[in-house]
C-alpha cells in the first residue's frame, strides 16, 4: 500500500520504521543530467538559480515530477555561507567553485565577521518554504549544509582538490586557528540547519563529501568534535538528521559516534559492512556507484540488487548512490533505478 498522506515512507526509515517499499531519492537529483534544468541553466547562472527562491524552488521540483522519489532535496549550494564570510565565491565552468579570498592565514580565521544566517541565507530559507508548500504531503523536503571539514577544505584551498595539501598543512602547522575555523563554521552550518527545518524541510543532511581524505587518528582529534557540534546544532530542528560523507571505511564507527538519525555511506564499502559498522540503532542511506547508472540496465539491475539484498529487508535503509547523480546520466537509468527499488 502507498503511506498515507501524512506519512512518509522515507521519514519512516529515518526512523528505522517498517516501511511498504524501500525509500529513495538521489543526491544532486536536481541538475545538470535534467534537461528541464539545463534549461533553466541556459538563462541563468548557478547562483542566480540559487538566489533566486522561486527559481530554487522550482529546480528543487523538478525530479520529483520526473522521477517519484521519496524525498525532495532542496536546491543550493554548501559553499552559499562562503558570501557572507566574505570569503567570495565564484563558479567556473568545466571547474567548479573558486574561493576569491582563501584562508591561507590565522589572522584570516580571527577576522570573519559574523554571520546571521536567518538574515544573510535568507533567500534559501524562502526557497526552502516555497518548496514545501508545493510539495505532496508524501514527499518531504530535505535540507542540507556542508560539514565543517568540508567547508574548511574548500576555504584554505580555493577550490577543488585530490591532495588537500594546503588543508592538511594549516591543520598540522597551526591548530589553534584550524579549531577555531572549525568552531565557527559548525556554529553556522548548525544553525542554518535549525533554520531550514523551521522553514519547512522534514529532514536535514550535512555533507562531509572530502573528510575521507584523512585518517582515522586525524579526523578523531581535529574534526569529529565540530562535526558532533554541528549535528547538534542541527538537531535542534526537531527532524531526522543526516550525516553523509565519502571515502569514511576506515572511520565509520567514529564518523557515526560524531551524530546523526542516519549515516550515509558510499559505494566503497558493502551495505551490509557498513551497517554493521554503524550499528543497529542507525539507519543508513546509499549506496550505489553513480557511475553504476551509466551501466547497462541488466548490469545496473544487478547492482541495484545487491545493494538492497545487502540491506536485507531491514527497517531503515533509505536507497541512494554513494555521491551526486553525474551530469552525463541518461534520465531513463534513474527513473529506472527508482521503479527497480520499489519494487517494479
Amino acid at each position: 500500500m502507498p503511506p498515507a498522506p501524512d506519512r512518509s515512507r522515507f521519514l519512516a526509515a529515518c526512523r528505522l520504521e517498517p516501511t511498504d517499499v524501500t525509500p529513495v531519492w538521489f543526491m544532486r537529483q536536481a541538475g545538470r543530467y535534467l534537461p528541464e534544468y539545463r534549461a533553466l541553466r541556459e538563462r541563468h547562472t548557478l547562483l542566480e538559480l540559487c538566489h533566486e527562491p522561486d527559481l530554487a524552488a522550482e529546480v528543487t521540483l523538478q525530479p520529483v515530477n520526473r522521477l517519484g522519489v521519496d524525498a525532495a532535496i532542496l536546491f543550493a549550494d554548501i559553499l552559499l555561507p562562503f558570501e557572507p564570510l566574505g570569503l567570495g565565491l565564484t563558479f567556473t565552468a568545466g571547474e567548479g567553485p573558486q574561493i576569491t579570498r582563501p584562508i591561507r592565514d590565522p589572522s584570516q580565521v580571527a577576522a570573519l565577521p559574523p554571520v546571521d544566517p536567518a538574515a544573510e541565507l535568507g533567500f534559501v530559507l524562502e526557497a526552502a518554504r516555497l518548496a514545501a508548500r508545493a510539495l505532496p504531503p508524501e514527499v518531504p523536503l530535505i535540507g542540507f549544509a556542508g560539514a565543517p571539514f568540508t567547508l574548511a577544505s574548500y576555504a584554505i584551498e580555493g577550490e577543488g582538490s585530490r591532495t588537500f595539501a594546503r588543508t592538511k598543512r594549516f591543520m598540522y602547522a597551526e591548530p589553534a586557528a584550524w579549531h577555531a575555523l572549525l568552531e565557527r563554521l559548525a556554529e553556522l552550518v548548525g544553525r542554518y540547519l535549525a533554520l531550514q527545518a523551521a522553514a519547512g524541510a522534514r529532514a536535514l543532511q550535512l555533507f562531509d563529501s572530502w573528510v575521507g581524505c584523512l585518517s582515522p587518528q586525524d579526523y578523531t582529534a581535529y574534526v569529529l568534535p565540530h562535526t558532533r557540534r554541528a549535528l547538534a546544532l542541527a538537531a535542534e530542528g526537531g527532524v531526522p538528521v543526516i550525516h553523509f560523507g565519502t571515502g569514511t571505511t576506515a572511520f565509520l564507527g567514529e564518523f557515526a559516534a560524531a551524530g546523526g538519525d542516519v549515516i550515509g555511506v558510499d559505494w566503497r564499502v558493502p551495505l551490509d559492512v557498513a551497517w554493521q559498522a554503524v550499528g543497529p540503532t542507525r539507519a543508513i542511506q546509499g549506496n550505489l556507484d553513480p557511475a553504476a547508472l551509466l551501466a547497462p540496465a541488466p548490469v545496473l539491475r544487478t547492482l541495484v540488487r545487491d545493494v538492497l539484498a545487502r540491506a536485507g529487508g531491514r527497517p531503515g535503509h533509505i536507497f541512494n548512490l554513494g555521491h551526486g547523480v553525474l551530469p552525463e546520466t541518461p534520465v531513463a537509468a534513474v527513473q529506472a533505478v527508482v521503479e527497480w527499488v520499489h519494487g517494479g
